[in-house]
């Protein structure tokens, strides 16, 4: 798609690079039992930026520091074992997958006041270039998927059998690792990793792989020589792509909901008029076009 750019994390400043000391030091902490940090949409539309590795940090440097070792057996692997599909592991009232739709898709509609199921938009999808309508119902829902950009299967084998289950479902409803695509495109990517599947986007490639490499290391998985390769043929063609620390919401994704009046005063944003954003006819108790001039 013509001026279709990836989502990757601002470039770094010129001439700053990592040492293998500070990235080794990076890389220790994110062995730490605790449960990696989870980045979250806000009810808002903003993002939060997450736990992993710095801005700074350039993707290639990143892929260097990850074990290369064979797949593990697939053997046990069961999706429950990465815990309750799409769970509210940020706790603000919506399931993983509409914050990601939220997130990615443009011109969101909702199917109540409450900004959190959503009902329609638009994606400008990276894995192909394409703009897909997205709408809910029982037979439309599946055009737009949500793509673990590292398979859950495939970290099964490369790692995450060695994670808590608090870790394996905080990996399954990371916003890094997630990404709204076409279905039928990620029906096709299945576990695949970087050695047997890539975008067909090809401009994408280098922020998908990017992607993968800073989510491996965050987990604490590792890479098998086949895809190390393969990531790093990728990445030599974009010298200086960053290992990305979040995801940048799509343009025009901003919601703002007040639950009530009172939060409109607090916020300083009384008057709520009807072109005003926040505002919605259940805070207009009149019906004049003017919300919480109270």
């Amino acid at each position: 798609m013509s001026g279709y750019t990836s989502m990757s994390a601002t470039p770094p400043a010129s001439g700053i690079r990592w040492t293998a000391a500070v990235v080794l030091s990076a890389l220790l902490a994110l062995f730490t039992p605790s449960l990696p940090a989870i980045a979250t949409d806000a009810p808002d539309g903003t993002s939060t930026t997450v736990a992993g590795p710095d801005a700074a940090v350039e993707a290639a440097d990143l892929l260097a520091t990850l074990p290369v070792k064979g797949r593990a057996p697939k053997t046990g692997y069961e999706r429950s074992l990465f815990g309750p599909t799409w769970a509210d592991v940020d706790r603000n009232g919506c399931d993983t997958r509409n914050d990601i739709l939220r997130r990615d898709l443009t011109e969101v509609t909702f199917t109540s006041s409450v900004p959190c199921t959503v009902k329609t938009g638009v994606l400008a999808d990276p894995y192909t270039g394409t703009v897909i309508n997205f709408l809910r119902g029982t037979t439309t829902s599946s055009a737009v998927q949500i793509d673990h950009v590292v398979a859950l299967s495939d970290a099964w084998q490369k790692g995450a059998q060695q994670l808590t289950i608090e870790q394996r479902t905080a990996f399954a409803n990371d916003p890094l690792n997630l990404q709204a695509t076409d279905g039928p495109t990620n029906q096709q990517k299945g576990d695949g990793d970087a050695a047997t599947w890539l975008p067909t986007a090809k401009g994408y490639r280098c922020g998908y792989v990017a992607r993968q490499v800073s989510v491996k290391a965050r987990y604490g998985l590792w890479v098998t020589q086949a895809e190390h390769d393969a990531i790093a043929d990728i990445l030599a063609g974009c010298p200086g792509e960053p290992a990305p620390a979040s995801v940048t919401p799509a343009a025009g994704t901003t919601v703002v909901y007040y639950a009530n009046c009172t939060e409109v005063v607090t916020a300083g944003a009384a008057p709520l008029y009807a072109d005003t954003p926040g505002y919605r006819s259940g805070l207009d108790g009149d019906g004049d076009g003017v919300a919480c001039e109270g």
